[in-house]
């Protein structure tokens, strides 16, 4: 057995694994339900780990998971705050528009 990946974002170990599913890839994940035990454990002990079952995936899987880790830090980019060509107010990266004015919209 390999270890993959592990994450603390749930999210984005579920991504993951969704795409390792819909690949057929076998794996196991190590420490899921060990959350409850955050502060009796270090957390890097309970921290949630991807393994793959079979190493001889290893190379398809871990170009899935950088794939998938492309993609997540692209959108991430996408979400920086932006200022307002309109009305100059700062806007968090979570808002298409200004929330000020609601004429301007994010640079490209």
């Amino acid at each position: 057995m390999k270890k993959l990946f592990s994450s603390q974002d749930a999210f984005e170990l579920q991504a993951v694994r969704s795409e390792l599913d819909a690949l057929s890839i076998p794996y196991m994940v190590k420490n899921e339900f060990a959350s409850g035990a955050i502060g009796e454990l270090p957390w890097q002990d309970s921290q949630q780990e991807v393994w793959l079952v079979d190493d001889t995936w290893y190379a398809r899987a871990s170009k899935v998971v950088e794939a998938l880790i492309e993609r997540t830090s692209d959108k991430a980019d996408m979400r920086s705050d932006w200022r307002c060509q309109q009305c100059g107010e700062e806007n968090s990266g979570a808002f298409e528009l200004c929330w000020q004015c609601h004429a301007g919209t994010r640079p490209e």
